[in-house]
């Protein structure tokens, strides 16, 4: 989704951002960074730009309002965009606003780093971007070194790891009036309340309703669907979820495009249960505001993306895993009455 082999970085400025509810302080830079050599900006696009290679999701910039030019980032972000001379200015504003933010007692204080890039691809489009990252974790490292015909060691403390970026945005010089394009990354996880404040508080995002957010919905909606709904309706077993579970995943990974009624009647079959399913659907569209067409193409990313949470595995008490892929048909629930326990008879051609 977003390739920076193009890339370049025009300018850096870096300030530190505090946390009001720890009676912490901001403290701004007066001036862009100074970079001296050509090593530190290449770790520099390596620790900013590289997790957003994997980043699918794009969304954009908004506003409760729906007036656009209330939200802060966008008029940072615009003022940039138009005039270039007022990045440090506009990076100033940009960290008072986080700090402003900031008042959650488990969020961290760290630097943050509001960047000017050339070049940088999203969807084969190379663009201006700017860039916001914050660091708040810090790791110690060991140093090793020839000294005197052996080596010695030191360490360095409250250092970044360049692998490991913990919050950032890259906001897009294209599709202004819709709130820009915008991929993020949070890798943090101090808790629901504290987590949302960079994408919802922050940033104020909505994702895009495009092909990708449409297939993981689909599937993050009838996994739920299957494994915490159904019960309430219909008497089935968990050999019976998984196979559910594994028909709707093959059928995104055949098709190419989803058709509401096909998937409802190869997949699920039952008439109550594809009602039950259609009516769930409709109440998540109304509680997130996410509309999901019932045709659509299917997006091949979002499929890998669901397919490692989609679970095939049945658990029995903490002597078994079966892992269940292929015909139901082959494998029996039952009783054992001189037992007092359940059984599954599992039916197979050769051992591997």
């Amino acid at each position: 989704m977003v390739t920076f082999f193009e890339a370049s970085l025009e300018t850096i400025s870096v300030h530190h951002v505090g946390n009001q509810s720890q009676e912490e302080m901001y403290a701004l830079s007066e001036q862009p960074l100074e970079l001296k050599d050509e090593i530190i900006p290449n770790l520099l696009m390596q620790y900013f730009l590289k997790p957003f290679e994997k980043a699918n999701e794009v969304y954009h910039l908004t506003h409760s309002s729906g007036d656009l030019g209330l939200n802060e980032l966008h008029h940072f972000a615009t003022q940039v965009f138009d005039d270039n001379t007022k990045f440090h200015e506009a990076s100033e504003q940009i960290a008072r606003h986080l700090y402003k933010v900031t008042v959650h007692p488990n969020i961290k204080g760290g630097e943050l780093y509001v960047v000017y890039f050339n070049k940088v691809q999203i969807e084969g489009n190379p663009l201006d971007a700017i860039g916001i990252f914050k660091s708040e974790n810090k790791e110690t490292y060991l140093k090793v070194y020839p000294d005197k015909g052996g080596f010695q060691v030191d360490y360095e403390q409250d250092a970044i790891n360049i692998n490991k970026l913990d919050k950032g945005v890259l906001i897009f010089n294209i599709e202004k009036e819709n709130g820009y394009k915008v991929v993020v990354v949070d890798k943090t996880n101090s808790g629901q309340e504290a987590a949302m404040y960079w994408k919802d508080q922050f940033l104020q995002l909505k994702i895009r309703n495009d092909s990708f957010n449409q297939t993981n919905n689909t599937l993050g909606i009838y996994k739920n669907f299957i494994t915490e709904k159904i019960d309430e309706e219909f008497e089935m077993s968990k050999a019976d979820k998984i196979d559910l579970l594994n028909r709707s995943m093959k059928y995104f990974k055949e098709k190419e495009t989803f058709d509401m009624e096909e998937f409802s009647n190869e997949v699920i079959g039952n008439e109550q249960a594809i009602e039950s399913f259609k009516t769930f659907k409709n109440q998540y569209e109304q509680e997130f505001d996410s509309p999901i067409a019932d045709n659509f193409v299917i997006s091949e990313n979002a499929v890998k993306k669901q397919a490692r949470v989609y679970k095939s595995v049945l658990k029995l008490d903490k002597n078994f895993h079966i892992y269940i892929h292929g015909d139901k048909e082959l494998i029996e629930k039952g009783f054992d009455d001189g037992r007092a326990m359940n059984y599954y008879k599992v039916y197979f051609k050769e051992e591997a």
